[in-house]
């Protein structure tokens, strides 16, 4: 029964890491969206290959009178649905570990 706490502890870990590494290449592709840097650049490739899917399915939800604005509201959005999934979600497996582990 521990092996299975251990386990769930393990992915909740495994989660928040992700989660974490996620919201640092979101942050760093909206401020390089500001300064427009060469589109040819590896990493700049990499940081729009990994964040350019993601928004796109948010900016499909936006209502159209968002985008005369100007701004892009789609890594704002993201950047919320992130910080939701790891205070609720995370800290539901670190319980659920947590209740397995004392029900010993």
């Amino acid at each position: 029964m521990n092996a299975l706490a251990y386990l769930i502890l393990a992915l909740a870990k495994i989660l928040n890491i992700i989660i974490n590494i996620y919201t640092f290449v979101v942050a760093f592709a909206v401020l390089l969206s500001w300064v427009n840097p060469d589109q040819y650049n590896p990493i700049v490739r990499i940081l729009r290959q990994l964040t350019e899917p993601v928004f796109w399915q948010v900016r499909r939800f936006l209502p159209k009178a968002l985008f005369r604005f100007g701004i892009d509201f789609s890594p704002m959005i993201v950047l919320f649905v992130l910080i939701i999934i790891q205070t609720v979600g995370v800290q539901l497996l670190y319980d659920l570990a947590s209740s397995i582990i004392t029900k010993r």
